[in-house]
């Protein structure tokens, strides 16, 4: 699976931005897909997460209420809209797909939120 993440950018603080993931090579679908984000200096922390079989959704505390995730099997894609942003949330943001003991990673999108 090669999960290829879009959409980041510059944005001032209390703007918008939506991030998509597309997925090469295989279908998604039976896969949790999930955000996490890594800012400089800090670890890779989780963002949000959606299942496969009944779309729930989680999230960080940190963006609960700002967030959502969501995907589309056809299009074999995962999304997450950011609103209100804040610089606290500037990070390289990373999708991953998970299943069992398959891990699969995409290189990161930057975002970067001017205050």
């Amino acid at each position: 699976v090669q999960l290829q993440a879009s959409g980041g950018g510059l944005v001032q603080a209390g703007g918008s931005l939506r991030l998509s993931c597309v997925a090469s090579g295989r279908s998604l679908i039976s896969y949790a897909m999930g955000w996490f984000r890594q800012a400089p200096g800090k670890e890779r922390e989780f963002v949000a997460s959606i299942s496969w079989r009944n779309s729930n959704a989680y999230y960080a505390d940190s963006v609960k209420g700002r967030f959502t995730i969501s995907r589309d099997n056809a299009k074999n894609t995962v999304y997450l809209q950011m609103n209100v942003l804040k610089p606290e949330d500037g990070a390289v943001y990373y999708c991953n797909a998970h299943r069992g003991v398959m891990d699969y990673w995409g290189k990161g999108t930057l975002v970067t939120v001017s205050s």
